[in-house]
Order: C-alpha cells, then structure tokens, then sequence
C-alpha cells in the first residue's frame, strides 16, 4: 500500500481536472537527443529515489552539486496502481458522485505517470519543454519519445528557477526501461533506470 499526502492528493486532484501530457502527443518535434552530452557525474552504484522506489538515478542528478550549479532534473515514476488506491481516497474525502468518480478514472493514464522536475538558472531556461524524455528496452529499442507541454519555471531561490509536470504514459509492459532526459539548453542528458510494474486487473 502506498502512502498517500495531502500533497500527492492535490496533485492527483488537479492533474484529474486539467489532464495530463501524452506520451505520443509531442514525438514529431522532439530535437535530436543523441547529440546531447551525457552528464559525466555517476554513481558507482544506481541511487534509488528515496520518494519513488520505482526509480535509479543513475548519473548525479540531484545532489547538492546539481541544484547550485542548476543542472538538478528529478523524474519519479507514479504507477497506475498507486493514482487509482488516490483517486479512490479523493473520492471518499470528496464524496463525489459516481459520473465524476467514473470520469476522473477514465483520465488516469494506463501506463501511470513521470514526475518531472527541474532546477534550472535563470528563468527562460526552466521550461519543461526544453527536455527530451526517451526510453528504451532491455534490448535498446524505444519505447517512448516525449516532449513535454511549455511548462514554464517559478523563482525557486537564488537564481535558480523550478518548472515540474506530470506526463502520462501508455500502457507499458513489466519491465526496467532505460530512461535519458535530455535537456535542448544544456545539452546534457541525465539517466534513470524505471522499473514498470504489471498494471492490475480492472
């Protein structure tokens, strides 16, 4: 079971209500992610996310090194089964009718959700769609291509400026996905190790 916050409520709450990004929605217009950098900075052994269990970091991308020099990009993974046990919970504390229940189920995405969050200096370059988000299988294939939506930052501290976003995926077989998100400003790219549960049975 997970655990629930007011905060992921929220979250939940306004993602249900407004929609998410698709996975498939910007693939045309990604840039040329193979021509990004990888950042040098790694871990001798991945580093779990102390929040989202689900994912590695596998180069230093959120270290105290990282927010100072404004390269910090955070992805978390959101699982079907853990926005459904949410949605679920909104529904009791909301006590919402089963036409509103029924629609904020059919808006969650099948494949769960990337958290994505970046840290970035100056406000023009903290823009969510400056990024490239790909995933490829066990075999090197792609599975996913993303350009998030223009999702703008908001003053953080210092100079530094955060945008964050949630990103729907498809349906997505069990499996540990390669993940590298490039950034178009920076021209690095950070890497991720996402292990995708089974989706439950309705």
């Amino acid at each position: 079971m997970h655990n629930i916050t007011i905060g992921a409520l929220r979250g939940l709450l306004l993602v249900t209500g407004l929609g998410l990004a698709t996975a498939g929605a910007a693939q045309a217009q990604a840039p040329d992610a193979s021509k990004f950098i990888t950042n040098k900075r790694h871990y001798m052994f991945p580093q779990r996310d102390a929040e989202s269990p689900a994912v590695q970091n596998v180069t230093k991308n959120t270290d105290e090194d990282a927010d100072v020099n404004g390269t910090y990009t955070r992805l978390a993974y959101r699982p079907y089964a853990q926005m459904l046990t949410e949605i679920d919970e909104l529904r009791r504390l909301h006590t919402w009718a089963d036409t509103t229940y029924q629609r904020r189920l059919a808006a969650l995405p099948a494949g769960g959700a990337l958290q994505v969050t970046i840290r970035r200096k100056g406000p023009g370059s903290a823009n969510l769609s400056n990024l490239v988000i790909t995933a490829t299988d066990k075999a090197g294939q792609e599975v996913f291509k993303i350009v998030p939506p223009a999702t703008p930052g908001r003053f953080f501290g210092r100079d530094l400026y955060q945008a964050q976003g949630l990103i729907a995926l498809p349906k997505l077989e069990p499996q540990d996905l390669k993940v590298r998100v490039g950034d178009a400003k920076l021209y690095l790219a950070f890497e991720y190790v996402v292990a995708v549960p089974p989706v439950p049975a309705p």
